[in-house]
Order: structure tokens, then C-alpha cells, then sequence
């Protein structure tokens, strides 16, 4: 099977991952800029995941920095990679704060968004990564 062809044909399979990666931004963007602007519910669950006050800050830039990295086409790959390590650290932060399950695999479920996106976006990504039927 030609890794960059499917059934519902390869610009449906596109417009996917495009939207996926959409949403992905959208909501990172989101966060991120919350991070910024410090609103009391984000600041109190950085408190409760142990973080001090004047770390998010940082913790929104990086996030931003990252999510504008993913949204470019041509710099994708590395974002998808940076946003993986970011999301990783929230899922431990999420373990070390004996958070909920939910919480815990949120970042995971996001993480498999980011690559779900880039995945059907890009040829070369579906080149590296092929799906075989046996």
C-alpha cells in the first residue's frame, strides 16, 4: 500500500490532520496564554501541582514557543518533538502530584493528538511511521 494514500483519499487524510493539528494549537495556545495571564483557577493549580508562582511564566513562554513551532509546516516535526517532551513532564507532574487518572493521561491523549496531526499532514512523517496490513 502507498504510504500516502488511504481509502478516503489523500487530501481528505490531509484535511484531517489539519484540523487536528488545529485544535491542538488552538487549545495549546490557550494554555499557554493563561500561563501569562495568571487567572486565580490557573494559579491555584499550580500550586497544587507544587510549582512555584514565578515559574509559570517561563512554563507559558516555553509552551508557546513550542505550540508556534508545531503550527509552522516546515518546522512541524520539531514542534511535535518539543511538545512531546513538554507534554511528558506534565504527565510526571501529574503522577508526582498523585493526580486523577483522567488528569494523568490528558497530556497523553494530547501527545497522540500532536503526532495523530503531523502524522496525516505530512507524507514524510507517514513514510517514516507506515501502517502495514498483515
Amino acid at each position: 500500500m502507498n504510504t500516502n494514500q488511504t481509502n478516503c483519499g489523500p487530501k481528505v487524510i490531509i484535511w484531517i490532520g489539519r484540523i487536528i493539528s488545529t485544535l491542538v494549537v488552538l487549545f495549546m495556545t490557550f494554555d499557554g496564554v493563561m500561563k501569562l495571564v495568571k487567572p486565580a483557577p490557573v494559579m491555584q493549580a499550580t500550586a497544587r501541582l507544587g510549582f512555584p508562582e514565578g515559574a509559570i511564566t517561563g512554563i507559558g513562554i516555553v509552551l508557546l514557543a513550542c505550540t508556534i513551532l508545531y503550527a509552522v509546516p516546515r518546522t512541524a516535526v520539531f514542534g511535535a518533538i518539543l511538545l512531546t517532551g513538554y507534554l511528558g513532564g506534565a504527565v510526571a507532574t501529574q503522577v508526582r502530584a498523585g493526580s486523577p487518572t483522567f488528569e494523568t493521561l490528558f497530556p497523553v491523549i494530547f501527545g497522540v493528538l500532536v503526532w495523530g496531526g503531523v502524522f496525516l499532514r505530512d507524507g514524510r512523517v507517514r513514510a517514516l511511521v507506515p501502517w502495514r496490513r498483515d
